[in-house]
């Protein structure tokens, strides 16, 4: 218990003890400047965004204007949006978002605890990363799509093949960033964490995997974009009876030429990779100041 208390003070984020603050911060907050209130900053964090999206609708209704595509073929935000806003209704479109969501959590956590372990194993056992280090990479920069007509060999069409082929896409990425921020440890903490008795599991426990969580949650992030992007293929590729899901709806909507429902949905997948960027960048941010690298005046 005494070491597990030492090395836990030993860690980066620590230096505040019990709501006391003290060297550079405590210097800072006493310097007296005026910190903007929290409606200001959700403003300043909000307005680009909202910026860029205007700049986004204003940009795709010149093209429309353009006549460069009759508007059968590419409908304008004017007849995009209700369309959208009429799915929003439908119970059919609730039961597609959360048949894909499950999909989607179900193949991230398996990718999530296959890809720790792999990356932990490879990180602390030097012959084994020998041997799979450059495989791992090599697995990452392969296309998802490559991996379809094995999965369809395997398992049919299933949900079994999706599950596959996620698991394949996000995993290699969850392990290198493993890897990667074992890499990046400072070796001093590894000193310190053995001169208070750590050794084995206990200095990756508490030393090791702490430090290496900025990195860990860098490979998580790049994981889901990967899992999610094979998610996609694999709903297209990969239709299963009576099962409705976000990728059959946007091959109904090809077959029949609904360009504006086809367009719906692809602002629900962009609407979706957005919220999940912003619970990453919320992690990333709260691990950042744990770190003591965010400006508290920021």
């Amino acid at each position: 218990m005494a070491i597990d208390q030492r090395l836990r003070a030993t860690l980066p984020g620590n230096h505040r003890n019990n709501g006391v603050i003290a060297g550079l911060d405590a210097l800072e907050l006493a310097s007296g400047e005026p910190t903007e209130s929290r409606a200001l900053r959700l403003w300043t964090a909000t307005w680009p965004k909202l910026a860029a999206i205007a700049l986004a609708l204003l940009l795709w209704q010149a093209v429309v204007w353009s006549g460069w595509r009759p508007r059968y073929a590419l409908p304008g935000p004017d007849a995009v949006f209700p369309e959208l806003f009429r799915l929003l209704g439908e119970v059919d479109f609730w039961r597609s978002i959360g048949t894909t969501m499950r999909r989607a959590a179900l193949g991230f956590a398996a990718a999530t605890v296959i890809g720790l372990v792999i990356g932990v194993a490879t990180a602390r056992i030097r012959p084994l990363r020998t041997a799979i280090g450059s495989m791992i990479t090599g697995l990452q920069t392969m296309p998802s799509i490559a991996w379809f007509p094995l999965a369809i060999l395997l398992f049919q069409l299933s949900e079994s093949a999706m599950f596959f082929v996620v698991i394949l896409g996000a995993a290699p990425s969850i392990a290198n960033g493993v890897i990667g921020g074992v890499d990046y440890v400072p070796p001093i903490l590894r000193r310190v964490g053995r001169n208070l008795g750590a050794t084995g599991l206990t200095l990756y426990r508490f030393v090791i995997m702490p430090a290496s969580l900025p990195s860990i949650v860098g490979g998580l992030k790049q994981g889901w974009a990967f899992a999610w992007r094979s998610l996609m293929a694999g709903e297209l590729l990969v239709i299963i009876a009576s099962t409705p899901s976000i990728g059959v709806k946007l091959d109904t909507a090809r077959q029949l030429n609904q360009a504006t429902g086809l367009l719906a949905w692809m602002i629900v997948i962009l609407v979706i990779g957005i919220l999940v960027d912003i619970l990453f960048g919320r992690a990333n941010t709260a691990i950042r100041r744990r770190w003591g690298v965010v400006d508290p005046a920021a």
